[in-house]
């Protein structure tokens, strides 16, 4: 069992940055594979970062140059630097893990970017 925790959104300006984290617990290591999705109203939940099988990141087009994926091995904690953030980065990010072959997810983090 894997529970996942997100913090750190919020409502924030366009051009303004927020950083979101993941912290994973349970029967767990520090191997365990992390990212993070989102979900806009009336949209298909997507993928936005997430460190892949081998250690590397991958990110949505949509978000390159401007969202940086990082990790606290230590902590079990993922973290999501959201920068020059848009209207259109608007939604519920989840925070996803994997874990023994099972895919477990967040509740969900609001980030809203608005004026």
């Amino acid at each position: 069992q894997v529970q996942l925790v997100e913090s750190g959104g919020g409502l924030v300006q366009p051009g303004g940055s927020l950083r979101l984290s993941c912290a994973a617990s349970g029967t767990i290591s520090s191997s365990i594979a992390m990212g993070w999705y989102r979900q806009a109203p009336g949209n298909q939940r997507e993928l936005v970062a997430a460190f892949t099988r081998g250690g590397s990141t991958n990110y949505a087009d949509s978000v390159k140059g401007r969202f940086t994926i990082s990790r606290d091995s230590a902590k079990n904690t993922v973290y999501l630097r959201m920068n020059s953030l848009k209207p259109e980065d608007t939604a519920v990010y989840y925070c996803r893990a994997l874990w023994s072959g099972v895919l477990y997810w967040g509740q969900g983090t609001q980030v809203t970017v608005s004026s």
